[in-house]
């Protein structure tokens, strides 16, 4: 029988292959000498100084400090103060769902309005940013919601609006449990435990059927499991660990597959097996995690950034990277390594979280973060109001800044992102050291074996710069392990004590431990050497992005910015281009990294490093512009295959790194003259018709259906036009030559009102006179195929494909060709 690193390496693209030394937390992990290279931190130990996992759960390697124990600096801090003083900050006043008067999460009653999902996921992170900060203004009214939240506890134990228990809905309480599980962690609140045990009875109660019916509580059941495994490991009561079994049953099957293809679900719900893993401590719950993280990036997940395509669900066809994720989806996919880092203190988990909030989640706000955007893309050159659907999924406002509600449950749950990660930087180890395990300015105070307290101070520019340096002060001298992450991108690293060189080898992906007796002065200066290397991702048509350490690079695109809403001082944003973007670079072939040139911003990072005049890092290249790479339907267009000829001269263009980068190209394709170079194919034209109810951009989309009836993909449709005589056609730059067409009708028998046509004709445009095409015989009107025509060669501006439909029906098209 194959292990799982066989099946798996078999199946997953070479680029994800490096990411599976995550099954090494499944051995014994390497004990730690006075300096080792260790896979992981030990597993066994007392952890009797922080929480951690009690038995039965499986031990966790690393367990999370208390709220308020790391206190973040530099530009981290500065995202956490931005994030108090915009959007995030005041939603209290922006947001309907964050306003007391009314509130069904205020009213004891519990029968006001808006009651549902927003508030709970702004306070999953507003209280969590209050005491990250000790910003008194965000305690107080974190502290007056979760008071009247306590307050709301009924006899039987359940809290919170009343009309989501009679319509048995506890998604909302989900998250509301983690912003109580904060206040705990924060302050020792003596209400939280026996509130949360007293509801948890309540779920043991119900009957079966009630307790996550459907909808989204059983997509994102595993949250709620998480908050019953955080309180076993508090009060140890075992009827929690029956309640926890219940739980996983009632929770969709993600242990077999991927249960739901929504991003966001997928991003929250496939940690569940990981979560029960704990449990069950059974390897195929935590394996089952993995499969479906690595079956999400095989198919969707293509792209530079850490995010996969999924805007709104993950849909075949659409991989390129100019598809985007909701910025609530970035945030819940760095929660989800951030969890399963504590379950098994491997470092992979920590790599995917940095990549996520270096390169994606920075460019899903404003760099002032009062407003951010619902989609993100890794191509994306354009951030208008308009609507952008098919190419994303819904219609509307999609990609310009907004502080309103247009995009309600991001505005909302985005919150948490930020303080989450300041509160990941540092985690306890079981045998009572400490572990720096994502990096940034901070300092953080912790007990460690004997009970002795240190203080550290991480000063570092880290990701942008290569070191870090650690300052420790004790009252008396202690010792203990100290855990030292090594990114699996770093070749190389090294480790000095007190200025001497340790003379060990550092892994990628591994930690290093420094086992010793620490003393008041001592310090420890990390070097995380940064090369550059470029990626390729064969299944988006042999596209590459430029990495250097943990950040990926972008082309620098010049932005305006243009206002638009009346609302103040909470603008809304467009962005535009002022500069070219269609580039491909020129490499060299043997060695690609060579091509560019590293150019470092003088002096201490800016406050806000994230935006494009304060990028602390560019790089140098060559590339040439594409000619026919151009705007499709207000979005990128879509990748062609590389390397791509182009005869437009060589220029020199500079790369920022993705997260200072709002417009951006972050996949590139490159420029090649050898005989398998291709020529780029210039976009297809905007399609017309005599009337739209579906996106006309469905004509010529290339995403070919299964069926006539196939509702999985882009369609155009008349709708709710009957009987009548409709058009559509396309207008060409310039004349070209036709010879062929077909085209795949839509008909929806069984389920609408949309069959194919009674009869069609082709027209051609000659100057400013309509003619219909010659030489056909016939034309096809067949179900669940491509009806094709050819006739004799001609020379047209434009081609229209007229429609009568039949008498009481409407009609539709899923793919419209015409070729030479």
């Amino acid at each position: 029988m194959k292990t799982i690193r066989e099946t798996l390496k078999g199946a997953v693209p070479a680029a994800f292959v490096l990411s599976l030394p995550f099954f090494a937390s499944l051995l014994p992990a390497a004990e730690s000498k006075t300096a080792a290279n260790v896979r992981t931190p030990p597993a066994e130990g007392p952890s009797g100084l922080y929480v951690g996992n009690l038995l039965p759960l499986e031990p966790n390697p690393l367990l999370k400090l208390p709220i308020g124990a790391i206190r973040p600096r530099g530009w981290l801090r500065q995202q956490l103060v931005l994030e108090a003083e915009g959007m995030i900050g005041h939603l209290s006043d922006l947001s309907r769902w964050c306003r007391s008067v009314g509130s069904a999460w205020i009213d004891p009653q519990g029968r006001g309005a808006n009651g549902w999902e927003e508030l709970p996921y702004w306070l999953k992170g507003f209280v969590d940013l209050g005491y990250v900060l000790g910003d008194q203004r965000i305690i107080a009214v974190a502290r007056k919601w979760l008071d009247a939240v306590i307050a709301s506890q009924e006899e039987d134990g359940y809290f919170g609006p009343r009309e989501n228990k009679e319509k048995h809905d506890v998604w909302p309480n989900m998250p509301m449990l983690n912003a109580l599980q904060s206040l705990h962690e924060a302050t020792g609140d003596r209400r939280v435990l026996p509130m949360m045990a007293r509801y948890f009875r309540w779920q043991l109660s119900i009957p079966r059927e009630h307790l996550l019916p459907g909808s989204w509580q059983k997509i994102r059941g595993g949250d709620n499991l998480q908050s019953v495994l955080w309180l076993y490991n508090r009060i140890g009561e075992g009827w929690l660990l029956e309640l926890a079994g219940i739980l996983h049953e009632r929770t969709a099957d993600w242990t077999s597959g991927v249960a739901s293809w929504h991003g966001v679900n997928i991003c929250q719900g496939y940690r569940e097996p990981a979560i029960y893993y704990q449990r069950s401590r059974d390897r195929k719950h935590f394996e089952a995690a993995e499969r479906n993280y690595q079956e999400v990036m095989r198919l969707y997940g293509q792209v530079p950034g850490g995010m996969f395509g999924a805007d709104e669900n993950c849909r075949p066809g659409f991989s390129d990277p100019r598809q985007a994720a909701e910025a609530c989806s970035m945030v819940e996919l760095m929660f989800t390594d951030e969890i399963l880092l504590s379950i098994t203190g491997e470092s992979i988990y920590a790599d995917r979280c940095e990549e996520i909030a270096f390169n994606s989640l920075p460019a899903a706000l404003t760099p002032d973060l009062k407003a951010l955007h619902y989609l993100t893309s890794p191509n994306v050159v354009q951030l208008d109001r308009e609507n952008k659907s098919p190419g994303v999924e819904n219609g509307g406002c999609m990609f310009a800044y907004s502080a309103d509600e247009r995009y309600r449950c991001c505005q909302h749950n985005v919150s948490h992102g930020w303080p989450y990660y300041a509160e990941h930087l540092w985690m306890a180890t079981r045998d009572e050291g400490l572990a720096a395990v994502l990096y940034a300015a901070s300092e953080v105070d912790v007990r460690v074996k004997g009970g002795g307290e240190v203080h550290v101070t991480e000063t570092t520019d880290y990701p942008f710069g290569e070191s870090v340096d650690l300052a420790l002060r004790l009252t008396t001298p202690a010792t203990f392990p100290l855990y030292l992450r090594v990114p699996r991108w770093c070749e190389g690293a090294a480790v000095q004590v007190n200025g001497e060189p340790v003379a060990i080898k550092a892994e990628p992906g591994s930690y290093l431990a420094l086992s010793r007796e620490w003393k008041e002065g001592d310090r420890v200066r990390l070097d995380l050497p940064m090369r550059l290397s470029v990626r390729v991702w064969k299944s988006n048509q042999n596209a590459v992005s430029v990495d250097r350490g943990p950040l990926t690079f972008s082309l620098e695109i010049g932005e305006r910015w243009e206002r638009f809403g009346e609302r103040e001082p909470w603008p809304d944003w467009e962005v535009f281009p002022t500069t070219p973007w269609n580039y491909g670079l020129l490499l060299d072939e043997r060695d690609p990294a060579s091509s560019f040139t590293v150019a470092r911003r003088e002096g201490p990072l800016a406050p806000q490093p994230f935006e494009p005049g304060s990028a602390p890092i560019r790089l140098r290249a060559r590339g040439k512009r594409i000619k026919g790479w151009v705007l499709e339907g207000g979005l990128v267009g879509r990748l062609q295959g590389s390397p791509a000829r182009s005869s437009e001269p060589g220029e020199e263009i500079t790369l920022i790194p993705m997260g200072c980068a709002r417009l951006r190209i972050a996949a590139f394709p490159v420029i090649g003259d050898a005989p398998g170079a291709e020529e780029w194919i210039p976009a297809p034209p905007p399609p017309g018709a005599s009337h739209v109810h579906d996106s006309p951009y469905a004509l010529n989309d290339g995403i070919l259906p299964r069926t006539s009836g196939d509702h999985s993909v882009p369609r155009f449709t008349w709708w709710d036009h009957r009987g009548s005589t409709e058009w559509v056609e396309y207008v060409f730059p310039e004349p070209r030559g036709l010879s062929r067409s077909k085209v795949y009708w839509f008909d929806d028998t069984g389920r609408g009102a949309c069959r194919v046509p009674a009869s069609w004709k082709l027209f051609v445009r000659e100057g400013e006179e309509w003619r219909e095409v010659p030489g056909i015989p016939a034309y096809g009107v067949e179900r669940d195929r491509f009806n094709e025509v050819v006739f004799p060669p001609v020379r047209a501006r434009a081609i229209r494909l007229e429609a009568r439909l039949r008498e009481g029906f409407s009609g539709g098209i899923l793919e419209w060709k015409v070729e030479g």
